[in-house]
């Protein structure tokens, strides 16, 4: 047992167990460089970001920004959502005009218009069940897992009820039209890499 499972245990026990707990801990980890480390469901996952993975949230962004200003597109940065301990640092976010931070000085899950992420191997898992379920219950508009294991992507929208109604799966270099959602552009894929 660590000294972090030790501390774990104490919160677990005492009841205090929070995401700024959680995060406190992570910061004082030797997280390695190149690392991206979440909470989802209360538990911890660092993984590394490969090349594929930064070359199509790049591409992503880059084709966000010819709409929207820098400040409101983000890249690995804490959102908390609905659920049990769900701070997630997102691979592509869309923040709403006007949006501000809570009292803590984080974003505000209500003010999300967009997400995407992009499926690593070993947490690809999460994108596809928790994650998907707390946009999902958070309202967010748009929610887009790109996977360059497959080769295909998948949109969701409309959600309602905790849960997205609007889904569409389509291969790389097929476009993903956004104008009937407040995101309101067509992003391209054709250059989205494989693994």
């Amino acid at each position: 047992m660590t000294v972090l499972d030790d501390r774990i245990e104490m919160a677990d026990s005492s009841g205090e167990l929070t995401l700024d707990t959680m995060f406190e801990w992570v910061e004082t980890m030797p997280v390695p460089e190149g690392y991206k480390v979440e909470i989802v469901g209360g538990n911890i996952f660092m993984a590394p970001q490969r090349d594929t993975h930064w070359d199509i949230i790049a591409d992503i962004y880059d084709q966000l920004r010819t709409k929207y200003p820098r400040k409101r597109v983000k890249s690995d940065v804490r959102v908390d959502y609905p659920g049990h301990l769900n701070g997630f640092a997102s691979d592509v976010t869309v923040m709403a005009e006007g949006a501000v931070k809570n009292e803590k000085g984080l974003w505000r899950y209500q003010d999300v218009e967009f997400v995407a992420e992009v499926i690593s191997r070993k947490t690809g898992a999460n994108d596809y069940g928790p994650k998907k379920d707390a946009y999902a219950a958070a309202g967010v508009p748009v929610y887009l897992i790109v996977d360059p294991y497959t080769g295909r992507w998948h949109l969701h929208t409309k959600p309602k009820d905790g849960e997205y109604r609007g889904e569409l799966s389509l291969d790389f270099g097929d476009e993903i039209d956004l104008t009937g959602t407040v995101v309101g552009l067509v992003l391209e894929t054709g250059e989205f890499p494989r693994d």
